[in-house]
């Protein structure tokens, strides 16, 4: 071969190996800047439904399905509600019997493949829980952003955010909680969601860009007669709350933070998702340059709390695992409590144990009231 024909035929490889990275990176980043709102995230397994009796579902048996607690349990066609572990019912040694709780829509049919859920309601406040509410519209800087408005007569709002594979109907888990303390509640949506505007370049950025609707929502508040906000986030939606609290012009009324299963290092988080779609160990670097350079996200993000906060965690998380929350933590130990739940996947905390998580939540709202 001619020295010039070779010359062309490495470059032309070395061309062709580098969009080849490249379209590899952008491919593994895709599990966390393009994850579905609303589906369980690829991290969790899906589970074979073997039989139903009446309170009763059969399980195959995995680290998964003998979590404590209570979750949802759906796929594309069904939605229900399960409860703990049914030991003392009989069961082959590779099922697990849960209590079934209800079946919100959709029918349990032997050999259905379905995922447990943090989210354990559908529907909207009134139809879940009976909760009288408004629909609202949160004027963003991309759009018009849909939300609920629960109301009660404290004049500290909570804001809520839901986050990763997950939509504004998650936070209804503590929704009836929040209304027994007679706390407003505006339950928001922000872009990417459903009913609310698309992302200029149609990616997630795990919370970067995301905290301006956040804003957006405090502002409303303000206007809508709150004195006090509280900012309530889950996964990316823990995120966002921390920018707000940093970086919105009205952080002054922010006077607390609740933060459950917090992003704190995104490139764990992304590595972590990517890992699930079963990308090689060795591509996960170029998954993070490739987040880097699609987002403008920074390596090495450092957050400080700048009021009261609770951080709710625990070191069952494996898409964000807690050990940034320790230290977040620790760096401000006046200000910041932090309630381990252990036994728990990203964004479940409360349904791990809901009589703990809710006592520790009144425990710390009740100063903020």
């Amino acid at each position: 071969m001619r020295p010039a024909t070779a010359t062309a035929a490495a470059v032309t490889t070395l061309i062709g190996v580098g969009a080849a990275v490249v379209a590899a990176g952008r491919y593994a980043s895709d599990a966390a800047l393009k994850a579905p709102r609303g589906r369980p995230l690829p991290a969790d397994p899906r589970l074979t439904l073997h039989a139903t009796a009446p309170g009763q579902v059969t399980l195959t048996r995995s680290l998964a399905s003998v979590r404590p607690g209570t979750y949802g349990l759906e796929n594309p066609d069904v939605h229900a509600v399960v409860g703990p572990v049914l030991d003392e019912v009989p069961h082959s040694a590779d099922t697990v019997v849960r209590r079934l709780e209800r079946v919100t829509h959709g029918s349990l049919e032997p050999g259905a493949r379905l995922r447990l859920t943090p989210q354990l309601h559908q529907g909207n406040p009134y139809t879940a829980l009976g909760l009288d509410h408004s629909d609202v519209v949160i004027t963003g800087e991309l759009g018009a952003l849909p939300a609920w408005f629960v109301p009660a007569i404290r004049s500290t709002w909570v804001i809520t955010v839901h986050g990763l594979g997950t939509t504004r109907e998650h936070p209804m888990n503590v929704m009836d909680f929040l209304n027994r303390q007679r706390f407003p509640v505006l339950d928001l949506t922000y872009r990417g969601d459903l009913g609310a505007p698309r992302p200029p370049d149609g990616l997630g950025h795990l919370g970067e860009s995301e905290w301006r609707d956040v804003d957006a929502a405090i502002r409303y508040a303000v206007r809508g007669g709150a004195d006090r906000i509280v900012l309530y986030g889950w996964s990316t939606g823990a995120t966002m709350a921390l920018h707000a609290a940093s970086r919105s012009a009205l952080r002054h009324h922010v006077s607390g933070l609740v933060l459950d299963s917090p992003v704190l290092d995104w490139q764990t988080t992304l590595r972590a998702l990517a890992a699930t779609r079963h990308t090689p160990a060795a591509l996960l670097p170029l998954a993070v340059r490739a987040a880097e350079g699609r987002t403008g996200l920074h390596s090495g993000s450092y957050f400080e709390v700048p009021v009261p906060t609770l951080i709710l965690h625990g070191p069952g998380d494996h898409v964000a695992p807690w050990g940034p929350s320790r230290e977040l933590a620790a760096r401000r130990p006046e200000l910041t409590t932090l309630h381990q739940v252990p036994d728990a996947p990203h964004a479940a905390m409360w349904n791990a144990d809901p009589g703990a998580y809710e006592e520790a939540l009144r425990r710390f709202l009740t100063p903020l009231m």
